[in-house]
């Protein structure tokens, strides 16, 4: 989340922190706004906050906790418990053994549908991250709120 907020620190954006206090992290970076931070105890809380409130999803190179959001945004949107917003997957080089797998495996052996791969994109800069979420926005009466 850092680098999110670092980008639109320095492009004068709004930076909006959903903190999780941890033992190895225990303050939010210093790029949030501090009027838009909010601190969670709990990983359920925040994700619950993070889903409802997103206008879209940039995933970049992660670890479990990256893998468990952009999963479940996958999956709410697929099931219709969130409004669809645009998934970007950035860095086609990282992400490529996922989408194969999901691919081979989730779509090859028929637990998901075919349409339900257009429910993420992979991408390769900020600037194409950028284009097809205002692509996304163009099509559809949903406004993002930024």
């Amino acid at each position: 989340m850092e680098a999110a907020n670092k980008g639109a620190h320095f492009a004068g954006g709004k930076s909006v922190g959903l903190n999780i206090q941890l033992p190895f992290e225990q303050k939010p970076n210093p790029f949030i706004d501090r009027t838009r931070l909010l601190n969670f105890d709990f990983f359920y809380v925040r994700k619950t906050m993070f889903m409802r409130y997103s206008m879209g999803f940039i995933a970049l190179p992660g670890g479990f906790g990256t893998l468990d959001e952009l999963t479940e945004a996958i999956t709410l949107i697929q099931t219709h418990k969130l409004v669809s917003f645009p998934i970007v997957l950035l860095s086609k080089e990282y992400w490529q053994g996922f989408t194969d797998w999901i691919t081979k495996m989730v779509l090859g052996e028929n637990m998901i549908s075919g349409t339900d791969m257009s429910l993420f994109t992979v991408v390769d800069t900020a600037e194409e991250a950028v284009k097809y979420i205002t692509d996304f926005y163009k099509t559809y009466a949903l406004k993002p709120n930024f």
